[in-house]
């Protein structure tokens, strides 16, 4: 019997990691490798209406159990790249005990240590998949498909507990914020989901970050500098001047929970042109304009100071808070913090500092809760997934696809 965690270690195998600067979509050949084994997995298991889009989308169908068919889908959604902060290449997975103190990752120099993950502290006696600490591990999110798969396995047996129908979608470049790019809403099937990413299962994902990207371009005038005087227009410089206008204290390395920043995520250019690419995120709506606002009130600015067209600001929505949409739909809310609970885990409402696919496809009409799934320190080399909360993760999908319907009551 293969079980979540052989599934897990053989997905992160596959590399997957996406990338903003490729202009394709999906935007790295190796998602489209581990969509297609996934695929053909989940043929052999039974699923129904398997298949996989020429851009990297892998849907499929668990029938209902005989006596559930009139009761409305349940779909689980979760994606195959990973991030790009760190390599995806090479994976080398260990599985081990935790027994305190500082956990050495391989020959690498990095470890697992409490001063900077106290949580690592309460986790002694715990089994974690750890990286050899020099690549991440891909529990974001190939625990998520592992999860999914598992759960579609145990829900096709010919022993299966009675289940409602349930919807399957994995998608590629969730890391780079193109999950949704070209989701087939049809295809899928159902009206409501829960997304299995994040990392502590306790949190039930209800609320996430409005989110722009905001990309300024700066022309220069460069000059020998020899004779610069009077003549050169330096245009790092202007860039630098756009940083030190923001706000100091509204950055990622100052902020938590429903506080929004501006992170300053790329910066490149010479004395001619440069280019400064910045993440815009809060919580509130309103505050959410406000800083855009404040970022077109900056280029204004500089463009009086020195001249029109030195800084042009191109300004795109990314994705909105799903907040407003799943206060429709309280019911998948309550029944995910029910399931976690029957777990022996505290469930709490938590306001996700970042966007999943959950985000868009809630404002597209399939509300989407999300679901950790026990991995931690996501996005780097000491990235690691906690077992026993990994597999409890898989518990809780099974209890949502087996749960009969209810209807909405006020209030999550």
């Amino acid at each position: 019997m293969t079980t979540p965690l052989d599934r897990f270690l053989r997905y992160v195998a596959f590399d997957t990691q996406s990338s903003a600067k490729t202009g394709n979509h999906p935007s790295t050949p190796g998602q489209l490798v581990l969509a297609d084994s996934i695929a053909d997995e989940l043929r052999a298991l039974g699923a129904r209406n398997v298949s996989r889009s020429p851009d990297g989308y892998v849907y499929a169908t668990v029938p209902a159990s005989p006596g559930r068919e009139d009761e409305p889908a349940l779909g689980f959604v979760a994606h195959l790249d990973t991030a790009a902060e760190a390599s995806g290449a090479g994976v080398r997975p260990r599985v081990v005990r935790y027994e305190g103190g500082v956990l050495p990752l391989g020959t690498s120099g990095r470890g697992l240590d409490p001063a900077t993950t106290p949580e690592l502290d309460r986790l002694v006696g715990r089994t974690l998949v750890v990286t050899d600490g020099t690549t991440l591990l891909g529990a974001d999110d190939k625990a998520g498909l592992a999860i999914v798969v598992s759960a579609a396995a145990a829900l096709l047996a010919p022993d299966a507990p009675s289940h409602r129908e349930i919807r399957i979608a994995f998608t590629p470049d969730e890391e780079i914020g193109e999950g949704p790019l070209g989701f087939d809403a049809e295809a899928f099937g159902a009206r409501a989901a829960y997304t299995i990413d994040g990392s502590d299962l306790a949190s039930v994902g209800c609320a996430n970050f409005n989110a722009a990207l905001a990309v300024f371009s700066v022309r220069g005038v460069a000059v020998h500098p020899g004779s610069a005087k009077g003549a050169m227009l330096n245009a790092i410089k202007v860039a630098a001047e756009i940083l030190a206008a923001l706000p100091p204290d509204e950055c990622p390395e100052k902020t938590e929970g429903r506080e929004g920043f501006f992170h300053a995520d790329e910066l490149s250019g010479t004395v001619g042109a440069a280019r400064l690419e910045l993440l815009v995120r809060d919580h509130d709506a309103a505050n959410f304009e406000r800083r855009k606002e404040e970022l077109r009130h900056i280029g204004r600015d500089l463009n009086a100071k020195y001249g029109e067209g030195t800084v042009a600001l191109d300004l795109r929505d990314q994705y909105r808070n799903m907040e407003d949409v799943l206060r429709g739909r309280p019911e998948l809310v309550r029944a995910a913090m029910e399931a976690i609970a029957a777990e022996g885990y505290e469930p709490r409402l938590s306001a996700v500092r970042g966007g999943t696919d959950g985000a868009t496809l809630s404002w597209r009409g399939i509300p989407c809760p999300n679901i950790g799934f026990g991995g931690r320190n996501c996005h780097g080399e000491r990235e690691f997934l906690i077992v026993e909360e990994f597999e409890a993760a898989y518990r809780v999908v099974l209890r949502l696809a087996t749960r009969r319907e209810t209807g909405p009551r006020e209030g999550f």
